[in-house]
């Protein structure tokens, strides 16, 4: 090996296929319902799915949508004119023997996503986004001696989107894939989870010498179930194809398997080309015409395409002031984002003499949200579109704590009862008595009490150690049920212990 060899600098192409599975309630060619997550094996299948001899299948209209959509949004070409093909492979889990899937006329071509990568964006263009189904799930016996089938995830609807050999960054790679999520769930036609194969992820990558034109030879990573795990995967490979080079030999074209536990890929076959596949026209299916004369609204399927993850991380920093690390909490989840949006619509539509710092209310429905929200959906374990507590008693709980008219403390204990119940803020506080407590009599009272059953407090007040009255208005605070005002009760502490 020469020296030059050595020393010779190599960069990384690469490019993603990004397999989603569309939430359709049927399948993609027949009307067994579409539950990918079903436990029970083998429960929702059909003569069609099961790729029985003499079935026919019929296509789901609502797929073709849900593509086109996607489409529309990641601003590529939609075809007028479509077709269905026949992908010809042998596997156990592709019960006909082949698999339905698009080749020369996909419904969508070209497009692109911007991301942000090191503190610019970056246009990564999409090669093409086809329609298919999907093959059914194998479950393999520890001991490698068999495999069993389950036919439920046969014939789900399965989209595949092929971006251009542009990225030359793991991190790339990784921002696309996670952008693309996001925009999934945005428009609604995936749920894209990785962790449960909802969405899989196939990098292709290959490298050359610096300087160099030509691409070297292009390796495939197959079934990425992470965002970490791809973004591992790309630095892995790059670093593995560099060292073959730089010992003067050549990289295999060939599909290998990524394993998180030892952090490196694995050799699984050598890659076909698609000559190997010996694509046709699906006989059973016709040509479709994607137009409003055959049932398919292309205005209406364009218009229904909300507003992105991109426009609305820039909106909210407009609006609301969030920095990256808020934005992307809520960008994260479209119905997170929703959901706030309306709580701070009902904020503002109070008066203006009862919201004094437009700013500072905005603030603290923000704040309450990300520390509080979110673990209450946790804790009773539903999504945020089921939570008990809808925006406009969030935001009359606001302008209570907001308004001085509970406490702090007693604010968290009326919000978990409002996520318990569904109750009505104001209610909650009337029926426990948990309104905040400003009256003198009340709070000496409780005062008195506090020091008198706390001696060894009150000894150490007047040595001057402080948190002894914070000891003591915490007392206070109990004793009222976190209904007294917390500055008073010192006030009024203070006052009691130099009689002392």
């Amino acid at each position: 090996m020469s020296r030059n060899q050595t020393q010779e600098t190599y960069v990384p192409t690469m490019g993603l296929e990004i397999h989603a599975e569309l939430k359709t309630k049927s399948k993609m060619f027949c009307d067994c319902t579409n539950d990918p997550l079903e436990k029970e094996p083998n429960v929702n299948v059909c003569p069609v799915c099961m790729g029985h001899p003499g079935t026919l299948p019929t296509p789901n209209k609502a797929a073709i949508e849900y593509v086109m959509r996607v489409g529309f949004a990641l601003h590529g070409a939609v075809a007028i004119d479509t077709k269905f093909d026949r992908k010809n492979y042998f596997y156990p889990d592709l019960p006909k023997g082949y698999q339905i899937s698009q080749y020369d006329k996909p419904i969508v071509e070209s497009g692109y996503i911007d991301i942000e990568h090191n503190g610019s964006e970056k246009r990564i263009a999409i090669e093409r986004i086809h329609l298919e189904e999907d093959t059914a799930r194998m479950q393999h016996s520890d001991d490698g001696k068999h495999s069993l089938i389950d036919f439920n995830r046969s014939s789900i609807p399965l989209m595949e989107l092929v971006t251009k050999p542009v990225m030359d960054n793991p991190l790339q790679a990784r921002r696309f894939a996670e952008e693309l999520q996001q925009i999934l769930r945005y428009v609604r036609v995936s749920d894209a989870e990785l962790e449960n194969g909802l969405m899989r992820v196939e990098l292709n990558i290959s490298m050359a010498k610096k300087g160099v034109s030509q691409l070297g030879t292009k390796v495939e990573i197959k079934n990425l179930n992470s965002l970490s795990g791809l973004e591992a995967a790309a630095e892995y490979e790059i670093q593995r194809q560099t060292d073959i080079l730089r010992k003067g030999e050549s990289v295999i074209q060939e599909t290998r398997g990524w394993d998180p536990d030892k952090q490196r890929t694995f050799s699984q076959r050598v890659k076909e080309e698609a000559s190997d596949y010996r694509y046709f026209p699906e006989p059973d299916i016709p040509s479709l015409r994607l137009v409003k004369e055959c049932e398919f609204d292309r205005e209406v399927i364009e218009q229904s395409v909300p507003e992105l993850p991109q426009a609305k991380r820039k909106r909210f920093a407009q609006e609301y002031g969030h920095d990256t690390a808020t934005q992307s909490i809520f960008i994260a989840n479209p119905s997170l984002a929703d959901y706030y949006e309306h709580l701070i619509s009902e904020l503002l539509e109070w008066s203006e003499e009862k919201i004094k710092n437009k700013d500072d209310i905005v603030q603290k429905a923000t704040n309450y949200f990300i520390k509080t929200i979110r673990s209450l959906v946790d804790d009773e374990g539903v999504t945020i579109e089921k939570m008990n507590i809808t925006p406009e008693n969030f935001a009359e709980f606001l302008m209570l704590v907001q308004n001085g008219e509970i406490t702090s403390t007693v604010a968290h204990r009326v919000l978990r009862e409002m996520a318990h119940t569904g109750g009505d803020p104001s209610d909650i506080i009337e029926k426990h008595g948990l309104r905040q407590q400003h009256d003198d009599k009340s709070i000496t009272s409780n005062a008195r009490s506090a020091i008198a059953e706390n001696p060894d407090a009150v000894a150490d007040y007047k040595k001057g150690k402080e948190n002894a009255v914070k000891f003591l208005i915490g007392t206070v605070m109990a004793k009222s049920k976190g209904a007294a005002n917390p500055q008073k009760a010192r006030e009024i502490l203070i006052q009691l212990l130099k009689e002392e």
